[in-house]
């Protein structure tokens, strides 16, 4: 559950948003949002802070606290996508470059400085337990297709503190999120099939789309609510979708939780034109507040397929995921054979063995409130760029969508970055239709050092011409 000053910080962001209090406005005094909101002067203090932080208000003696950005600067990137007809998916080369500089989450991929977070220290440690418990000739022998026993209890202790409960026979262990997720087209779609995707939406699945020769239907996506659930409504009456992959909690790029309401109607529309819903449920971990349900844990009619992985939440390096495959389980199981054929066995026994002395829990505490300070880090130096810009502000997950004026193109700006070391994330590649030249995606998922600071400060320049 979100803390008291969490729940305030919120509650005046979104009045800044709305134009509640205007640029150069006072805010109501520390005493006023006591009374009002029923906190303590500690609690209003501490929110206050965090708002100076992002260099969304300024503190002045004895006088209070005024709002110091421009409303344009903290209004939401538009949803501009159009739906239009479905079409093969071609992704743009551009997004193999990016993945062989492994910059997908960071300015400066060269850049391995810091120390070991205490969690992956923990981790390290229970993976080599884990394998120096191996015995005899265990190394001779494939794990079940369903993966470790005691991994499986363990994901579903953790979904049933997320208000979801699921057997531990009804998950498969999976080589990642992107591995589930292939599994689930694979189980659910054939050749040619329509698919349903977010726009902007993660490039990871349009990927997938391509090499499973599925054709794509991009629906509107806003960075604030997700899919726009009309939209896709409009397009299930024109055409004949199979599939609809969508990512409820912190969607990338835009960060997005999508409202309860909209879940529910998302269900219902699945079922009244039966259609199977593929849920990227990967950054649900990282929410910086209460984590969200999952979008499964609404399903009734056994047509959501969950799938998620450690790799946001823990390591990129950990391959390791798991599905929920709903109707299509023994489906799913058979292919993970094919394409996988067994998974680690002391890898899971490793993981299971963290998540049950309660190490991942402590991690994810721990990672919330750092990647919500380099949110924040993040946020506040956008803020302070010259022109026009919208920002998302998530409230979890990894990254924020940056829409820039029209007159930018992110695309030709890549190679101009690389020249003076950065990798930047161009809009595009969260689509195949050409749009979001003009935007961007940022990650916060790395601390904002000297350098990484450096490197963000040379992008106005790229993309601005300032």
């Amino acid at each position: 559950m979100d803390y008291r000053y969490q729940q305030l910080e919120s509650w005046l962001l979104q009045g800044l948003r709305e134009q509640r209090w205007r640029l150069g406005e006072r805010l109501p005094s520390i005493r006023t949002l006591c009374q009002t909101q029923g906190v303590s002067k500690a609690t209003v203090q501490h929110a206050l802070q965090r708002l100076e932080a992002q260099g969304l208000v300024e503190a002045r003696p004895k006088a209070g606290y005024f709002v110091t950005l421009q409303p344009k600067m903290i209004r939401a990137p538009r949803n501009r996508a159009q739906v239009e007809a479905p079409r093969p998916v071609t992704v743009n080369e551009l997004f193999l470059d990016v993945m062989r500089r492994s910059a997908a989450f960071d300015l400066l991929p060269d850049l391995h400085a810091g120390e070991v977070p205490p969690g992956i220290v923990a981790l390290n440690r229970a993976l080599g337990r884990a394998l120096r418990r191996q015995k005899g000739d265990d190394h001779q022998y494939y794990d079940a297709p369903a993966g470790d026993p005691a991994l499986r209890e363990q994901l579903s202790l953790h979904a049933a503190r997320r208000g979801w409960t699921v057997l531990p026979e009804q998950l498969c262990i999976t080589s990642g999120c992107q591995h589930a997720l292939f599994l689930a087209l694979m189980a659910c779609c054939r050749r040619g099939d329509i698919v349903a995707v977010e726009s902007p939406g993660f490039y990871g699945v349009l990927q997938l789309l391509e090499q499973l020769e599925l054709q794509v239907v991009e629906v509107p996506s806003s960075s604030e609510q997700g899919m726009d659930i009309g939209a896709l409504e409009a397009a299930l009456g024109r055409w004949d979708i199979k599939a609809c992959v969508v990512s409820p909690a912190f969607a990338t790029p835009g960060g997005a939780l999508m409202p309860e309401g909209a879940r529910k109607r998302l269900l219902a529309l699945a079922d009244q034109h039966d259609l199977a819903i593929i849920e990227d449920d990967i950054y649900a971990d990282i929410a910086f507040g209460q984590v969200p349900d999952p979008l499964k844990a609404l399903d009734r009619s056994d047509r959501v397929i969950l799938c998620s992985s450690f790799s946001k939440s823990l390591s990129r390096d950990l391959r390791l995921g798991w599905i929920a495959g709903a109707r299509w389980h023994q489906k799913i199981l058979h292919l993970k054979l094919v394409t996988q054929l067994a998974s680690s066995r002391y890898q899971q026994q490793g993981i299971a063995e963290f998540m049950q002395d309660g190490s991942y829990a402590a991690h994810l505490r721990r990672q919330r409130n750092a990647l919500r300070t380099q949110r924040d880090r993040l946020v506040a130096s956008l803020h302070a760029w010259p022109g026009e810009i919208r920002v998302s502000t998530p409230q979890g997950g990894l990254a924020v969508w940056l829409e820039l004026p029209e007159s930018v193109d992110s695309l030709a700006a890549y190679p101009a970055a690389l020249q003076q070391g950065v990798v930047i994330t161009p809009g595009p590649l969260f689509s195949v239709s050409g749009q979001f030249r003009n935007c961007l995606r940022i990650s916060y998922a790395h601390p904002w050092d000297d350098r990484r600071i450096t490197a963000l400060g040379q992008l106005p320049g790229l993309l601005l011409g300032h």
